[in-house]
């Protein structure tokens, strides 16, 4: 591959404008097609072998007048009471809107100031656009405002309107030109990382577009391909425009140059990606149609900026010539400065002491994960919203106006095939007398008289802890068979016990995955076992950082949140495929400089500094670009995002600081020579990957050579 790579590069070098134009010709084609053929967004969160989800499908089937979205309009008397006669007139124009089969209003509040209304779909909230959501329903309530009446939104419908973004990846950008104009001196130097990485990032995005028409597509997708493909992106760009300002300093021509480094940091760029996608295509085990997708999408940007990184980079290189350098390193005899000096120093302080600092980066980061081991997880709903969000006021009327339980109401299903309609009654006293339940309505029947459905208002709010034990008291107490319990509090319920269960399979196949990739990279077993180790330690960190922030609220108003909030259900499978994914790319990255030095010189411990320093300052800037890509998403409205920016974040930090710069020196000095043993069996079996093509052989060891230990 490496020989594949260097003659890649030196052609890009030498005919930039044909690699130009065959980009500027795949994003034009990228882009049309997605705009002809290209599907809309649209959410999957069927949760097969559930109990909800058999009571949901039990309802599609034969009583679809309450089995699609809902809305809540929350009508408020600023003073006095309410109007009534504008109330009803209000429910007839909601009634009038597009998919919507009922509006059942709610006798109003005790001190006669509220009233609340709900709005019955028959398609599911992932099937409605914004604009037969929100923007429907305030313009058939106009009257309502304009009469001196708050009316506020809740319900499914609202809560899922997307708001807009692009602030977050403003952020993100701004802040990486300003990292690499201070890394590398040069407008060019800088600009061009950006360049590469936003033209992969485009055709990506445009891909995502594309899939949408053939499988359904999260509405989140887009928004977490484009954190993890902005920051990836610009990374690799930015290993490979090191390495050839290093050829460059060394006295090789421009197309040389360019020529080695696509061959080096190009191959490691290729294999940090392969990473990332091996970790993506972990989200497949979850069974989950909606991180499936999400994996997907990913995936397809990651790949594109890989591409765009090893074959746009190297022609617009070309075309920059020696530009990317500063203009007194240009000057005939000058010296480019490489490695870092304190870098080295560093390494060597922690090798001559490697238990002492391995203990205590082991205390810090076990001190970091602490919090995980309390973790809550549960799904975002409107009372995680801050109040200047209409769906937060609606759930902080409803809950003042009619008890915080209104806010997580729960339907009993019964299937009349296998239930006797005469047993309802019971049903309904055995629900009623259930703790935590404090109202049961009448039961409703399908056209057909096949289904029956029972709402039951409980005691507390959605997020209250208590709900999940008042779910499963319904389960165990009170259900006959062919009953079931739903609505979006009991999905919620079963969401956060479905990822739980199968986040185990997802880290072991992608860390096995990943171990193998890593062995067969760097011939050895220690160095992907250690590199996997370090990974499920910074995930583990970012975890109770995740903890602290958000459910202990140390933090949590600062990023726009009223209150301390649980952990998102999707943060812990998502968080680990994108983090194990990405933490490698700095792990393949920082080894193939130490083995390349190990292969030239033999010397264990001389070659962790030499890596280290050699990789210093790139891995430095390109952790910065990438810490401050996820923060900016940090500003994110969406719950989910702004907690996977936070995390990811924290462990991409901890990865350049205290792995890179401590836990790698220490375990390294401590293995020696056994960094890089591999069995004699496995060193016949397993193919054999230079990494290092373009570059001189190596004089102390040879590739093919096992280490004895």
């Amino acid at each position: 591959m490496s020989r594949l790579l260097y003659r890649l590069g030196r052609a890009a070098a030498l005919r930039p404008w044909r690699f130009v134009l065959v980009w500027v010709l795949l994003v034009g084609a990228v882009a049309g097609v997605s705009g002809v053929a290209g599907g809309a967004l649209h959410d999957d969160y069927t949760l097969k072998g559930t109990g909800s989800q058999e009571a949901t499908d039990l309802l599609r089937e034969r009583f679809p007048a309450v089995a699609g979205a809902d809305a809540r309009v929350v009508v408020h008397a600023d003073s006095g009471k309410l109007a009534e006669a504008d109330v009803a007139a209000a429910a007839e124009r909601l009634k009038r809107l597009p998919h919507v089969t009922a509006v059942e209003t709610v006798p109003p509040s005790r001190d006669g100031a509220t009233v609340l209304l709900t709005v019955r779909y028959d398609v599911p909230v992932t099937d409605l656009t914004p604009k037969e959501t929100l923007g429907h329903l305030e313009d058939a309530t106009e009257g309502l405002a304009s009469s001196g009446h708050t009316v506020e939104f809740g319900g499914q419908v609202p809560e899922n309107v997307t708001a807009p973004g692009g602030i977050a990846e403003a952020v993100g950008i701004v802040a990486a030109l300003v990292i690499l104009l201070l890394a590398f001196g040069s407008v060019v130097a800088a600009g061009l990382p950006l360049v590469v990485a936003l033209t992969g990032l485009g055709v990506g995005v445009s891909g995502i577009t594309i899939l949408a028409a053939f499988t359904d597509v999260a509405n989140t997708a887009p928004t977490l391909a484009i954190m993890v493909g902005l920051g990836v992106g610009i990374d690799y760009a930015l290993f490979i425009l090191t390495r050839h300002r290093e050829g460059l300093a060394q006295g090789l021509d421009v197309p040389e140059s360019i020529g080695r480094a696509t061959a080096t940091a190009g191959q490691s760029v290729i294999f940090a990606g392969f990473t990332v996608l091996l970790a993506l295509c972990g989200l497949v085990l979850s069974r989950i149609p909606v991180f499936i997708t999400m994996g997907f999408a990913t995936g397809i940007v990651v790949a594109a900026t890989v591409a765009s990184a090893v074959t746009l980079l190297p022609a617009v290189l070309g075309l920059a010539g020696r530009r990317v350098l500063r203009k007194r390193d240009r000057a005939e005899g000058a010296q480019l400065k490489i490695e870092s000096p304190r870098v080295r120093r560093w390494a060597d302080h922690v090798a001559r002491r490697p238990w002492a600092w391995l203990l205590a980066a082991l205390v810090l980061m076990l001190t970091l994960a602490g919090p995980a081991l309390g973790m809550r997880t549960w799904p975002s709903d409107a009372s995680s919203e801050p109040t200047s969000n209409t769906v937060r006021r609606a759930y902080d009327l409803i809950a003042e106006s009619y008890g915080p339980g209104v806010n997580a109401p729960l339907l009993v299903t019964a299937d009349l095939k296998k239930v006797d309609q005469g047993t309802l009654p019971a049903l309904s006293d055995k629900l009623a007398k259930t703790d935590g339940v404090v109202a049961v309505a009448p039961p409703q029947f399908s056209p057909d008289k096949s289904a029956a459905v029972v709402a039951v208002t409980p005691e507390y709010g959605p997020q209250d802890e208590r709900v999940t034990g008042l779910v499963d008291r319904i389960r165990a107490g009170a259900l006959p068979d062919g009953a079931e319990v739903t609505g979006y509090t009991a999905v919620y319920v079963d969401l956060s016990r479905v990822l739980s269960d199968r986040l185990w399979p997802v880290i072991g196949v992608v860390v096995a995955t990943s171990f193998i990739m890593l062995m067969i990279v760097f011939r050895s077993l220690l160095a992907p076992l250690k590199a996997a180790a370090m990974n499920l330690l910074s995930i583990g960190a970012a975890y109770g950082v995740l903890v602290a922030v958000f459910q202990w609220g140390w933090g949590a108003e600062l990023l726009g949140l009223p209150h301390s909030v649980p952990v998102s259900s999707f943060i812990l499978l998502l968080m680990f495929a994108v983090l194990f994914g990405v933490s490698m790319d700095y792990e393949v990255f920082l080894l193939s400089r130490v083995r390349e030095e190990w292969l030239r010189t033999g010397d264990a411990r001389g070659s962790v500094a030499t890596g280290l320093a050699a990789t210093g300052r790139v891995i430095s800037s390109a952790a910065l670009i990438m810490v401050a890509v996820f923060l900016g998403f940090a500003l994110d409205p969406g719950l989910v995002i702004k907690q996977m920016g936070v995390g990811l974040a924290v462990a991409v930090a901890l990865d350049a600081t205290v792995v890179r710069l401590v836990l790698v020196p220490a375990t390294m000095a401590l293995l020696g020579r056994a960094n890089w043993w591999l069995p004699g069996p496995l060193d016949r079996i397993i193919p054999k990957i230079d990494m290092h093509g373009g570059e001189p052989a190596p004089t102390a060891e040879s590739d093919r050579e096992t280490v004895q230990v």
